[in-house]
Protein backbone atom coordinates (compact mmCIF):
# COMPACT_ATOMS: atom_id res chain seq x y z
CA UNK A 1 0.00 0.00 0.00
CA UNK A 2 1.42 3.26 -0.59
CA UNK A 3 -0.27 6.85 -0.15
CA UNK A 4 0.24 10.20 -1.98
CA UNK A 5 -1.52 13.10 0.05
CA UNK A 6 -0.43 16.80 0.53
CA UNK A 7 -1.80 19.25 2.79
CA UNK A 8 -1.15 23.07 2.78
CA UNK A 9 -2.33 26.02 4.44
CA UNK A 10 -0.77 28.81 2.81
CA UNK A 11 -0.80 32.34 1.00
CA UNK A 12 -0.81 32.73 -2.51
CA UNK A 13 2.24 34.54 -4.11
CA UNK A 14 0.60 35.29 -7.34
CA UNK A 15 -2.97 35.36 -8.81
CA UNK A 16 -3.78 32.34 -10.50
CA UNK A 17 -3.20 31.61 -14.36
CA UNK A 18 -6.39 29.91 -15.74
CA UNK A 19 -5.79 28.48 -19.09
CA UNK A 20 -7.37 26.11 -21.15
CA UNK A 21 -6.24 23.05 -23.30
CA UNK A 22 -6.79 22.86 -26.62
CA UNK A 23 -9.63 20.18 -25.99
CA UNK A 24 -10.90 23.13 -24.02
CA UNK A 25 -10.30 21.62 -20.17
CA UNK A 26 -9.52 24.30 -17.52
CA UNK A 27 -6.12 24.40 -15.25
CA UNK A 28 -4.85 26.90 -13.09
CA UNK A 29 -1.50 27.32 -11.69
CA UNK A 30 -0.21 29.36 -9.38
CA UNK A 31 2.34 29.22 -6.38
CA UNK A 32 1.47 28.81 -2.35
CA UNK A 33 3.13 29.95 0.49
CA UNK A 34 3.78 28.16 3.57
CA UNK A 35 5.54 29.36 6.37
CA UNK A 36 7.28 28.14 9.24
CA UNK A 37 8.36 30.22 12.41
CA UNK A 38 10.50 29.06 14.88
CA UNK A 39 13.24 29.99 17.58
CA UNK A 40 17.19 28.76 16.49
CA UNK A 41 19.29 27.99 19.97
CA UNK A 42 19.65 31.58 20.76
CA UNK A 43 16.33 32.40 21.68
CA UNK A 44 15.90 34.22 18.12
CA UNK A 45 13.14 34.16 15.98
CA UNK A 46 13.51 33.00 12.83
CA UNK A 47 11.28 32.40 9.64
CA UNK A 48 11.10 30.01 6.99
CA UNK A 49 9.20 29.71 3.36
CA UNK A 50 8.54 27.19 1.41
CA UNK A 51 7.32 27.92 -2.07
CA UNK A 52 4.85 25.50 -3.81
CA UNK A 53 3.52 25.10 -7.61
CA UNK A 54 0.28 24.21 -7.36
CA UNK A 55 -1.95 22.67 -10.11
CA UNK A 56 -5.82 22.70 -9.98
CA UNK A 57 -8.17 20.82 -13.56
CA UNK A 58 -11.32 21.48 -14.48
CA UNK A 59 -14.20 23.11 -12.45
CA UNK A 60 -11.62 23.84 -9.71
CA UNK A 61 -9.76 25.37 -11.81
CA UNK A 62 -12.63 27.63 -12.95
CA UNK A 63 -13.31 28.58 -9.27
CA UNK A 64 -9.31 28.99 -8.40
CA UNK A 65 -9.11 31.33 -11.31
CA UNK A 66 -12.41 33.41 -10.49
CA UNK A 67 -12.07 33.78 -6.75
CA UNK A 68 -8.78 33.10 -5.71
CA UNK A 69 -5.36 36.32 -5.28
CA UNK A 70 -2.63 37.35 -4.44
CA UNK A 71 -2.13 36.85 -0.53
CA UNK A 72 -5.07 35.12 -0.44
CA UNK A 73 -5.06 31.93 2.26
CA UNK A 74 -6.30 28.79 1.76
CA UNK A 75 -6.22 25.10 2.47
CA UNK A 76 -5.31 22.68 -0.16
CA UNK A 77 -5.14 18.41 -0.73
CA UNK A 78 -3.79 16.78 -3.01
CA UNK A 79 -0.97 14.82 -4.67
CA UNK A 80 2.48 15.25 -5.40
CA UNK A 81 3.20 15.04 -9.12
CA UNK A 82 6.74 15.34 -10.41
CA UNK A 83 7.32 15.96 -14.39
CA UNK A 84 10.01 16.93 -17.14
CA UNK A 85 9.46 19.43 -19.77
CA UNK A 86 11.86 20.53 -22.18
CA UNK A 87 12.64 24.97 -22.06
CA UNK A 88 12.69 27.21 -24.71
CA UNK A 89 16.16 26.44 -25.15
CA UNK A 90 15.79 22.59 -25.15
CA UNK A 91 17.32 21.59 -21.84
CA UNK A 92 15.19 19.24 -20.18
CA UNK A 93 13.90 20.61 -16.52
CA UNK A 94 11.81 19.05 -13.84
CA UNK A 95 9.64 20.26 -11.70
CA UNK A 96 7.27 19.05 -8.48
CA UNK A 97 3.79 20.65 -8.23
CA UNK A 98 0.86 19.50 -5.87
CA UNK A 99 -2.49 18.48 -8.24
CA UNK A 100 -5.25 19.69 -5.59
CA UNK A 101 -8.13 17.76 -5.43
CA UNK A 102 -9.93 19.52 -2.42
CA UNK A 103 -9.80 23.46 -1.85
CA UNK A 104 -10.65 25.60 0.48
CA UNK A 105 -10.42 29.70 1.05
CA UNK A 106 -9.98 30.90 4.58
CA UNK A 107 -10.02 34.30 5.97
CA UNK A 108 -13.28 36.37 6.46
CA UNK A 109 -15.21 38.15 3.75
CA UNK A 110 -13.40 41.40 3.79
CA UNK A 111 -10.07 39.58 3.38
CA UNK A 112 -8.61 41.86 0.31
CA UNK A 113 -10.73 41.48 -2.50
CA UNK A 114 -13.67 39.88 -0.70
CA UNK A 115 -12.56 36.41 -2.27
CA UNK A 116 -13.84 34.43 1.01
CA UNK A 117 -17.02 34.61 0.58
CA UNK A 118 -19.94 34.09 -2.18
CA UNK A 119 -20.02 30.91 -3.63
CA UNK A 120 -22.23 29.03 -1.18
CA UNK A 121 -20.36 25.39 -1.89
CA UNK A 122 -19.42 24.57 1.64
CA UNK A 123 -19.95 25.12 5.31
CA UNK A 124 -17.07 25.27 7.66
CA UNK A 125 -16.86 27.04 11.18
CA UNK A 126 -14.92 29.74 9.69
CA UNK A 127 -17.54 32.23 8.25
CA UNK A 128 -15.96 32.90 4.97
CA UNK A 129 -14.37 29.98 4.73
CA UNK A 130 -15.87 28.03 1.32
CA UNK A 131 -14.98 24.58 0.39
CA UNK A 132 -14.57 22.90 -3.04
CA UNK A 133 -13.99 19.28 -4.20
CA UNK A 134 -12.98 17.87 -7.33
CA UNK A 135 -15.86 15.72 -8.57
CA UNK A 136 -18.19 15.30 -6.00
CA UNK A 137 -21.80 15.46 -6.42
CA UNK A 138 -24.09 16.68 -3.56
CA UNK A 139 -27.89 15.51 -2.92
CA UNK A 140 -29.30 17.77 -6.02
CA UNK A 141 -27.05 15.62 -8.29
CA UNK A 142 -25.16 19.31 -8.92
CA UNK A 143 -21.39 19.44 -8.55
CA UNK A 144 -20.41 21.14 -5.64
CA UNK A 145 -18.56 24.75 -6.37
CA UNK A 146 -20.96 25.10 -9.53
CA UNK A 147 -23.40 27.82 -9.68
CA UNK A 148 -21.36 31.18 -8.31
CA UNK A 149 -24.22 33.26 -6.77
CA UNK A 150 -23.91 35.47 -4.10
CA UNK A 151 -26.32 33.79 -1.58
CA UNK A 152 -28.99 35.90 0.28
CA UNK A 153 -28.37 38.34 3.21
CA UNK A 154 -28.85 36.54 6.58
CA UNK A 155 -27.96 38.55 9.44
CA UNK A 156 -27.70 35.58 11.41
CA UNK A 157 -25.03 34.22 9.27
CA UNK A 158 -22.76 37.47 10.28
CA UNK A 159 -20.65 37.01 13.41
CA UNK A 160 -20.59 40.57 15.35
CA UNK A 161 -17.15 41.17 16.87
Amino acid sequence: MSVNKVILVGNLGKDPDLRYTPSGTAVATFSLATTERYKDRDGNKQEKTEWHNIVAWRQLAEICGKYLHKGKQIYIEGKIQNRSYDDRDGNKRYISEVVVDQMQMLGGRDDNQGGGGGAGAGKSSNPGAQSYNKGQDDSSGQQKGGGFEEPEFNPDDEIPF
